[in-house]
């Protein structure tokens, strides 16, 4: 699609991104119909038989920030998310304390470099702690890695490894 930071050229994006600063305008009936799509995917595996608290989101940049709002707007409760070098969209959405949906002890594992210089760790700073404030502060993990830009490396992909492992143990 066509977004708004990239001169209006397409392309792969779940949403449009206008700016890439915490005050800058959101794309919200773009965030919210990617929700939307989101929660039918989420749909259609539980109809295949999955049960929902056997389902991970999860994702890098755009795709992260969309699997984090998806869980804390969702009626279906999730196993977790994985949250990679994002930050929570529409985050002034969301009321002051606790969230009442299904998801408020949902385990998340968010990680971010420090050198990243398309979404700052200050993103992910702020993001944690607006997490901390919707679930249960003890279920937010908040990795970092030294000298990763807006990538991954070895060590994060052990951390989603272990969260995983962790959070969807193997059904006997």
């Amino acid at each position: 699609m066509p977004v708004s930071l990239n001169r209006n050229m397409a392309m792969p994006s779940w949403f449009d991104i206008s700016g890439l600063s915490p005050d800058s305008q959101e794309d919200e009936a773009g965030i919210k119909q990617a929700a939307e799509n989101v929660k039918a995917l989420i749909d259609q595996e539980v109809k295949s038989g999955i049960p929902s608290h056997r389902i991970i989101l999860g994702g890098f940049s755009q795709g992260g920030a969309l699997s984090l709002y998806t869980a804390l707007t969702t009626q279906q409760k999730l196993a977790g998310v994985v949250a990679l070098s994002c930050w929570l969209p529409l985050r002034a959405s969301f009321s002051q304390g606790p969230i009442s949906g299904v998801n408020r002890e949902i385990p998340v594992l968010q990680c971010h470099g420090d050198c990243d210089p398309l979404v700052p760790l200050m993103f992910g700073s702020l993001t944690v702690e607006k997490l901390k404030s919707l679930i249960n502060p003890a279920n937010v993990t908040f990795r970092t890695y030294s000298g990763m830009m807006h990538s991954s490396c070895i060590e994060e992909m052990m951390d989603v490894k272990q969260f995983i492992d962790k959070h969807l143990p193997p059904i006997d």
